[in-house]
């Protein structure tokens, strides 16, 4: 867990109610049934990204050592996300307020849209300067599931489960009515499309790795520049074009020598060597020995 989760501070009678559901991600429950105002205090580091939903009365969350206040009112949302800066929760709550608060790690929240999550890097040059502050109203449904919430009574061995399936569910109704809404994309995150090029980039080289296209039509056939086809594939895959498909072709040579069913030559031919002794070069200077006295090593 990150060391910025391991303390929350609370000064007059604010406690969150927090449940832990996933690995950075986190629900958090509060009521002010009194009569005062009650302040309450979170850490939270840049890289989470904050759901706060106020069901009933109001609160104001307060930045900067008071100097700049966002109010939330009874029925509205509140998204605050800023990559480049801390964003610990400082909250004063008005008397008689409920408030749920969802807070998820960017790459977890982009895991919820993409598979490309593990290759997206959060803090690129496209996205570092991308600041969310969104409020809106609480619809009629999300309504429902933040009741639930806020009044869990279940047993207590199913309260994770109960809260992961609701905080999916208040996630997926809240982006519902996004015209931003894109399945297809994390709507916080600009690289995504360039993501999905260089990964379809991959796959062409791999189906034609027996006659490849040169470097500037595999960038002309994904629709990206040279530069960041290049810039891309090393961010993602950690090596060159050509030394990824180098590796990969070896690799596929590899295994056709241990099934059996072809000689050195047909390898050769089948991941894309004309002749003979180019193949047995590239091999040996992939695994250090010939693809004869590899096979030999394998009797």
């Amino acid at each position: 867990m990150n060391s910025s989760f391991n303390t929350i501070k609370n000064i007059a009678k604010g406690s969150f109610n927090e449940v832990e559901i996933d690995k950075d991600f986190y629900v958090l429950t509060y009521q002010n049934n009194n009569d005062e105002v009650e302040t309450l205090e979170r850490e939270i580091d840049s890289s989470f990204i904050q759901f706060h939903f106020c069901l009933k009365g109001s609160s104001n969350f307060i930045f900067n050592n008071g100097n700049y206040t966002l109010e939330i009112k009874d029925e509205n949302s509140l998204l605050l996300y800023n990559p480049q800066r801390d964003l610990p929760i400082h909250l004063k709550s008005n008397p008689d307020s409920w408030l749920v608060s969802v807070l998820i790690s960017i790459k977890k929240f982009h895991s919820l849209f993409s598979q490309e999550a593990d290759y997206i890097t959060f803090l690129s040059d496209d996205n570092k300067d991308k600041k969310y502050y969104k409020d809106g109203k609480i619809t009629p449904s999300m309504a429902v599931v933040l009741t639930q919430l806020i009044h869990y009574n279940l047993n207590k061995s199913i309260k994770n489960l109960y809260f992961k399936g609701k905080a999916y569910e208040l996630l997926s109704l809240y982006f519902n009515r996004s015209e931003d809404a894109n399945i297809e994309q994390c709507p916080f995150l600009v690289d995504e499309t360039n993501v999905i090029k260089i990964r379809k980039a991959k796959d062409i080289i791999i189906a034609r790795m027996t006659e490849p296209p040169t470097l500037q039509e595999l960038a002309d056939e994904i629709q990206l520049s040279l530069k960041k086809l290049k810039e891309g594939f090393k961010e993602i895959y950690g090596d060159s074009v050509f030394s990824f498909l180098f590796d990969y072709k070896m690799e596929v040579a590899r295994k056709l020598l241990e099934s059996g069913n072809n000689n050195v030559n047909e390898v050769g031919l089948k991941v894309g060597y004309s002749t003979a002794s180019h193949f047995i070069s590239a091999f040996k200077k992939k695994y250090g020995t010939t693809p004869k006295k590899y096979l030999m090593s394998l009797t």
